[in-house]
C-alpha cells in the first residue's frame, strides 16, 4: 500500500520505517529541510534501538523515502498520516496547530480519495476539527472528493518504540466509515496475524482512549512515588512492598517502580491535556491534578536528599551525576528528572560532572557551555573528584559498578539513587551512605 506520514519525529520515524519493513511503499513529509537531508544521507534525528537499520534497510530497498514537499506527500498516499507534534500550550493545553495545518495541505492538494489518520495524541473532539479543516477547504476549492477522518493513536515506549510498533499490544481505530476500516485493516495485516489486535470504536472514544492509558500509568508512579514517601518516615522498605502488591494479579508489576519522577515527552503533558480538556468541560479531575502535583514534587527529591546530606551547604560541591536522559535507551530529555536536579544545583552554587551512554549532545544543546557543568566520556570519569554520586537514570550499564572503584574516586563514599538501583545492606557493609527512594533509612521531610 501507498503510506503517507506527516510528521518524522519518534512516532512518524518508526511508524513509517516499520511499515516499509512489512513492505509498504512509505513518503515521509516534515517541514525540516535539515532533518529530510539527514534522513535521505542515513542519519537518524533520534536515539532509538533498532531504529537506525530500520530506516536504513527501507531507503535502501526503495520503499522509504523523505521529502519537505507537502503536495507530493499528498498525491503520493491514499493513506494520509498525521504525526506531527502536539506541543503543550500556556494553559497545559494540547496545540493542534501543526495537526491543523497538516489536514489544510492535505485538503489543499488531494485530487482522490484520502483516509486521514491522527495518529498524533490528541484532545477528545480533534477528529471533528481536522474533519471541519477538510470541508472546509474543499468547499473552497469546489471540490468534492471523498475522505475520511481515522483516530489511530500510537501506544509506544520511547527505548523500545520499534518493538512495539512491529508487535503492538492492541491496535486502536477510531472510526465508523467501512472503506477506512477496510483500508487500515489491510494495512496493518502484518502485524495482526498471530490473534486479533485490532479494536473498532469511535473517534472520540479512541481520542480518550490515548490520554487515559498514559494517564493510568502516570497514575502508577505517583501512587508507588507517595507510597515510597510514606515508607521512608514509617520505616518501611518500599521495594518489599512493591513485591508484595505486584503478586496480585490486579495490579502487576508494571509501573510499579518508585523513583525521582516521571518524565519524557508523553506522561506530563498528556496529564496535563486531559486536566485542560475536563476543565473545559466544567470537570475537575481531582486525581490527575495530584498525580502532577506529586511527580513535580518527586523531582525534587534528589536535591532535598543532598541537601540533607551536606546541611543545607552545596557553594562549591562537585556532584556527579550518572544518567541524564528521563529514561534508558533514549537520548531524549524532555521534562527530565536530571535537568531539575542541575539546575537546582547551579543555583546552589555547585558544579555537575556527569555521564550518560546517549543524552550528552542533548545535554549540551540544551544547556550550552557553561563553568559548572562537565560532560565526561565515562561513568568512571564522572567519579573523579566529586563528593557524591547522584543516579538519575537507570541504564544497564550503571547497575552492576566497581565499588572499590566508586569509594576510592569519591571525596565522600556517599551515593544518593534516584532508581534504587542497589541493596542499601550491601553497601552499607562497604561503607557507603546510601540515600534511595522509599528505603526506610533516607528519611528527607516534605
Amino acid at each position: 500500500m501507498k503510506v503517507t506520514v506527516f510528521g518524522i519525529g519518534y512516532v512518524g520515524l518508526v511508524q513509517a520505517a516499520v511499515l516499509a519493513e512489512a513492505g509498504h511503499q512509505v513518503c515521509c513529509v516534515d517541514v525540516n529541510p535539515k532533518r529530510v537531508a539527514d534522513l535521505q544521507a542515513g542519519i537518524i534525528p533520534i536515539y532509538e534501538p533498532g531504529l537506525s537499520a530500520l530506516v536504513q534497510q527501507g531507503v535502501a530497498q526503495g520503499l522509504l523515502q523523505f521529502t519537505t514537499d507537502g503536495a507530493a506527500g499528498v498525491a503520493f498516499g491514499e493513506l494520509q498520516f498525521i504525526a506531527v507534534g502536539t506541543p503543550p500550550d500556556e494553559d497545559g493545553s494540547a496545540d493542534l496547530k501543526y495537526v491543523l495545518a497538516v489536514a489544510s495541505t492535505i485538503a489543499t492538494h488531494m485530487a482522490s480519495p484520502k483516509v486521514v489518520i491522527n495518529k498524533s495524541t490528541v484532545p477528545v473532539g480533534t477528529g471533528d476539527k481536522v474533519k471541519a479543516v477538510l470541508t472546509t477547504t474543499l468547499k473552497a476549492r469546489q471540490q468534492d472528493i471523498q475522505f475520511a477522518v481515522v483516530s489511530n493513536p500510537e501506544f509506544l515506549k520511547e527505548g523500545a518504540a520499534v518493538a512495539d510498533c512491529q508487535r503492538p499490544d492492541r491496535i486502536i481505530l477510531g472510526t465508523d466509515n467501512p472503506w477506512a476500516e477496510k483500508l487500515l485493516r489491510e494495512l496493518y495485516m502484518p502485524f495482526n496475524r498471530n490473534h486479533d489486535k485490532i479494536i473498532v470504536m469511535d473517534i472520540r472514544s479512541a481520542e480518550l482512549t490515548k490520554y487515559a492509558a498514559n494517564c493510568m500509568l502516570a497514575t502508577k508512579i505517583s501512587f508507588m512515588n507517595e507510597m515510597s514517601n510514606l515508607a521512608e518516615l514509617l520505616g518501611a522498605d518500599i521495594e518489599q512492598v512493591r513485591h508484595g502488591i505486584g503478586s496480585d494479579p490486579r495490579i502487576g508489576y508494571h509501573f510499579i517502580y518508585p523513583g525521582c519522577g516521571y518524565g519524557g515527552s508523553c506522561f506530563p503533558k498528556d496529564v496535563q491535556a486531559l486536566i485542560k480538556t475536563a476543565e473545559q468541560t466544567g470537570y475537575n479531575t481531582q486525581l490527575l491534578k495530584s498525580v502532577e502535583a506529586v511527580n513535580n514534587q518527586q523531582k525534587h527529591k534528589l536535591f532535598g536528599f543532598l541537601q540533607q546530606h551536606f546541611a543545607g551547604d552545596l557553594q562549591g560541591k562537585t556532584v556527579a551525576i550518572w544518567g541524564l536522559s528521563f529514561k534508558p535507551n533514549t537520548d531524549d530529555m524532555r521534562e527530565a528528572s536530571s535537568r531539575v536536579l542541575m539546575e537546582s544545583l547551579w543555583q546552589a552554587g555547585a558544579t555537575v560532572q556527569a555521564f550518560d551512554p546517549e543524552a550528552m549532545e542533548e545535554t549540551q544543546r540544551i544547556y550550552g557551555s557553561r563553568a559548572d557543568l562537565k560532560l565526561v566520556g565515562t561513568k568512571e570519569a564522572a567519579l573523579q573528584n566529586a563528593d557524591v554520586l547522584v543516579i538519575c537514570t537507570e541504564w544497564k550499564s550503571f547497575r552492576s559498578p566497581d565499588f572499590s572503584v566508586l569509594k576510592q574516586q569519591l571525596k565522600q563514599p556517599v551515593i544518593v539513587d534516584g532508581r534504587n538501583l542497589f541493596e542499601p545492606s550491601r553497601l552499607k557493609e562497604q561503607g557507603f551512605i546510601y540515600y534511595a527512594i522509599g528505603r526506610g533509612d533516607s528519611v528527607m521531610q516534605f
